[in-house]
Parts: structure tokens; sequence; C-alpha cells
């Protein structure tokens, strides 16, 4: 798989996030490899369901984040961008406080389409919920 071709800084990815619906749910970037990322994001009164569980849709939202920033960390045109077309989500444990943590890799990286995996853990490194992300470059 290809490695990323752009290097932000953490501090430089999560001062994008300010203002955006990533820095209202807490979601904070805390590495970048070569080919992948991994965020946190908290489990409480922004991303609880009405019974106090993580929402599924705060997953979805989380694995979204860490794909499409992947994507375009490999885009060598700022004529490009990233969105996202498809992704599903396997909700395989409730998580009620705490953390959770998504790690995104690569399936796979074509011109135009990339296909990415993120694992969301709970504290316990318990898989909670498992993604498969479809994004599809554009030109401006």
């Amino acid at each position: 798989m290809p490695s990323f071709k752009l290097k932000p800084s953490l501090a430089q990815i999560n001062e994008q996030r300010k203002n955006t619906l990533i820095d209202h749910l807490g979601i904070q970037f805390e590495e970048i490899g070569d080919d992948y990322i991994i965020a946190t994001m908290p489990v409480d009164h922004r991303t609880h369901q009405p019974i106090g569980i993580l929402h599924g849709g705060a997953s979805v939202v989380l694995a979204e984040t860490l794909g499409s920033f992947a994507s375009s960390l490999l885009l060598d045109s700022p004529n490009s961008y990233p969105v996202g077309v498809e992704i599903n989500a396997n909700h395989l444990k409730s998580v009620s406080k705490g953390q959770v943590t998504g790690k995104v890799t690569p399936i796979r990286i074509g011109k135009s389409i990339h296909v990415w995996n993120i694992e969301i853990k709970n504290e316990q490194g318990e898989l909670t919920c498992i993604s498969r992300l479809t994004v599809m470059i554009v030109n401006r």
C-alpha cells in the first residue's frame, strides 16, 4: 500500500477540526503512521444515545472522519478532494463511558476510489465497531 504523501503534524490536523462536527464531538487525532491514522472520541453527553450508550452515528462520524482525512493525505493535487460515497458500520459492543479509539488502514487505494477499513475499540481494547468507507476523489 502507498504511504501518505502529505505529513502534517498532529497540531496542524487538530487545528483544522475547530468549529466543525469533529470538534463538537471531541474527536482528537492522536497518531499518524505511514499508512494509518488513529483518533479518539469521548463517550459522553455529546456522543450518547438517550439510553446512555454510544450512538452508532457518532461511531460512523469517527470512521468517516478518519477515512476521509486519510484519503486527503494521499492527494498530490490541490485541485482534488476526497468525498465519502459509501460507509457501513457493524456495531459489535456497546460503550457507555470513557473514550473509543479508531484506527484507519487502507484496503484498496486507486486513482479515483479509496476503500478504508476502520476499527473502533473501547478502552479495554475490545472491538466495538468495524466500518468500511469508500471515498471518491473529486476534481474541482
